[in-house]
């Protein structure tokens, strides 16, 4: 049985989607030990990256795929490289699935983000192409959903999400939590920097993510700095725009990409975690977060319920000032060993992963 995932995503420099697909990617050759894994990467660099140096797996065969995610190759080029790899069934990790391949199919969905935020707020392109672009998503995601055996998905609030705008695919939606790396499992006493309050935002600037509501807050907050990191430059421009516009740019620090070791660092040095999203699929640093022991002020919407529970405080996503409210709560409210314990319990990249290959299974039998 030869079952292919598309690894050309994978890798912490593709954000929740490259550590989603690390994480499953390194596991399955162990719980499906039966089955012979066709792992398709783009090149060698990025094997070496999300698979280590040590020898592969047995029953691991790598095949590398210089084709670029959302791109016109991606459908005319992909399917060819698909079917030379005689699969019995290609999981592809994102909505990107190739229209002309004809093989079983699992697919996740991640978010329907683009479903329901669309327009030139939401992009750095000329609308001509952003409509293209857009269309094309659309359609190729409609197709995935459509076509797959089975549809993954990280949360019961993304399956609802899915379910409405595709009532026939609710039967094949499968909720597969993620997890949390072992980097962050193990709290420590936290030891906040004493010369300035500091928040921590970690992800992209996309205009859904809602930092400016943190931003127009700081004007509010004259004694804090906010730390911005991520690997993504996409709208920063526009959020160094704002933090000069409101005069608090002197205490925005951008970081750019860091690794897991030094991530950790920041959770236990920053006052907090904020997750100011208007949408989100999962948030998965905030439970990294409250893993290591970390508050987190999150947006109070659907998804940071299901995911954090009571162990975050919760913000109108909309007003600077209860954002504001909810950080002078923050010294009150850090997570409980009890909270921490049962977030770590819950969250697994094993148990997901495990959870997957019965789904892969599922699949075959259909």
């Amino acid at each position: 049985m030869r079952i292919g995932v598309d690894c050309r995503l994978a890798g912490l420099r593709h954000a929740g989607i490259g550590r989603y697909i690390e994480n499953l990617v390194q596991r399955l050759p162990q719980v499906g030990q039966d089955v012979t894994w066709v792992y398709f990467f783009h090149d060698a660099k990025q094997l070496q990256q999300v698979m280590g140096g040590v020898d592969l797996p047995a029953n691991v065969e790598v095949k590398f795929a210089p084709i670029r995610h959302y791109s016109f190759a991606e459908q005319w080029q992909w399917p060819r490289v698909l079917n030379q790899a005689h699969l019995n069934l290609l999981h592809v990790p994102h909505f990107n699935v190739p229209l002309l391949y004809r093989g079983k199919l699992v697919v996740t969905i991640h978010d329907l983000l683009w479903h329901e935020y669309r327009g030139q707020r939401v992009t750095t392109l000329s609308p001509l192409w952003y409509w293209i672009k857009y269309w094309a998503y659309r359609l190729v995601a409609t197709a995935a959903i459509q076509r797959a055996t089975a549809v993954l998905v990280p949360a019961e609030t993304i399956k609802h999400t899915l379910s409405r705008h595709y009532p026939s695919a609710e039967a094949k939606v499968v909720v597969t939590k993620e997890g949390i790396a072992e980097a962050f499992k193990t709290p420590v006493s936290r030891h906040p920097g004493k010369k300035q309050p500091e928040l921590l935002y970690v992800g992209s600037l996309y205009p859904h993510k809602n930092i400016q509501v943190v931003i127009q807050a700081l004007r509010l907050l004259p004694d804090y700095k906010l730390v911005l990191v991520g690997a993504r430059n996409v709208f920063q421009d526009q959020t160094r725009r704002l933090a000069r516009e409101l005069h608090v740019s002197d205490r925005v620090e951008f970081v750019g990409y860091v690794t897991d070791a030094e991530l950790r660092r920041r959770y236990l040095t920053a006052t907090a975690l904020v997750q100011p999203s208007l949408s989100e699929g999962f948030g998965l640093t905030g439970v990294e977060a409250l893993a290591a022991g970390a508050p987190v002020l999150a947006s109070n919407i659907p998804i940071f319920h299901e995911i954090y529970a009571d162990a975050a405080v919760y913000f109108d996503p909309y007003s600077p000032a209860d954002f504001v409210r909810a950080v002078a709560e923050v010294a009150t409210h850090q997570p409980t060993s009890t909270q921490v314990a049962r977030l770590v319990k819950q969250y697994s990249w094993l148990a997901m992963t495990k959870q997957t290959l019965v789904t892969y299974r599922q699949a075959l039998a259909i």
